[in-house]
């Protein structure tokens, strides 16, 4: 087995989004993440995590459970999860039965991440059965029944097996105040989408940490932070690198979705200096890291003293699979 490794004491994580880039398809998007996923274990990562998104041409993540599986069943020992299931867009049931499936075939190595969005448009959520006037409040509620599912003492007539009486670590996502509250008040664990939502991202942490109840699964708050991390040999490779990333956003940004896109020399022969602007306030720098190895050593470093991480999640969003692996390989040197 080879030894999780840390950078400055926090354990690093990969969350993939399984993209699908221009030209391929989901197929390849599969076979490159079970590659990754692969490389990643070697090298010390602490755990993976796949994404649930819906009518994304980008993401090939949709049926998260069956991708978790996939990538479960193609390592040997790193934790496989969920960041996450949005489970507003499942009966808990299900949910609590799928995940009970892949903890019994992959013991101890599951984490189910919990979001309370659709991870899509109005009208596939609807396509989803998710009742489009389902209230925040009832979010709750449902991690609520999903927890009763597992548990050892549950006698009500209706019963998740596999599930009932299996430990699977349960984790609250989020990218606002709500979900750090809940996971407060519930005792468990949090992450924090700071990858897309960077402005919010140290008033949330506080939060979690002041309200945070000890329970019977956590003693104390444990916080994992999103960010995203582009690196490569030279800044400038780097900075061209995260073109891809860029104009995924700047696309989001205007309505459109399309598959991850190559990387492009001037993004400003495409885009208005407004559409930039925006761009910058959604990719902050802070969380937003992209250069080469001592760049990303110190910004990382900042990132983790700012936040208080006891754990980093970091995604790539990059087009070309060579490049994709060369700059988690470079992160993973920086571990100790």
């Amino acid at each position: 087995m080879v030894r999780k490794k840390t950078f400055q004491g926090v354990p690093l994580s990969v969350l993939d989004l399984a993209p699908i880039t221009e030209n391929s398809n989901a197929t390849e998007s599969f076979k490159n993440s079970v590659d990754l996923a692969q490389h990643v274990e070697k090298w010390g990562f602490h755990r993976y995590w796949l994404a649930e998104h819906h009518n994304m041409p980008g993401i090939a993540s949709s049926a998260t459970s069956i991708m978790i599986g996939h990538i479960a069943g193609a390592t040997q020992h790193m934790r496989i999860g969920a960041g996450g299931v949005m489970l507003p867009n499942h009966a808990a049931l299900v949910i609590a039965e799928q995940f009970g499936t892949l903890e019994s075939l992959y013991p101890g190595r599951i984490d189910l991440g919990l979001g309370r969005a659709p991870g899509t448009d109005q009208a596939t959520a609807f396509a989803l059965r998710r009742t489009l006037n389902t209230q925040v409040s009832d979010f709750p509620m449902q991690v609520e029944e999903l927890e009763s599912y597992f548990s050892d003492t549950n006698n009500a007539n209706v019963r998740a097996i596999p599930g009932a009486g299996l430990d699977i670590p349960i984790w609250l996502l989020g990218s606002s105040d709500f979900s750090a509250r809940l996971a407060a008040e519930k005792g468990l664990s949090f992450s924090f989408a700071s990858h897309f939502a960077p402005a919010y991202t140290v008033p949330a942490l506080n939060l979690y940490r002041d309200h945070f109840k000890p329970s019977d699964t956590l003693e104390k708050p444990y916080a994992m932070v999103g960010v995203n991390v582009i690196t490569a040999d030279t800044d400038e490779q780097a900075q061209w690198i995260a073109t891809s990333q860029k104009q995924q956003f700047l696309n989001m940004q205007k309505g459109r979705t399309t598959k991850l896109q190559p990387p492009i020399d001037h993004l400003e022969d495409l885009w208005s200096e407004a559409d930039l602007i925006a761009l910058q306030q959604t990719l902050d720098p802070r969380s937003t890291i992209v250069g080469d190895r001592e760049t990303v050593k110190q910004k990382l470093a900042d990132f983790i003293e700012e936040t208080g991480a006891d754990e980093v999640i970091i995604n790539s969003q990059v087009y070309h699979q060579e490049h994709r692996l060369r700059s988690y390989e470079i992160i993973a040197d920086l571990m100790d």
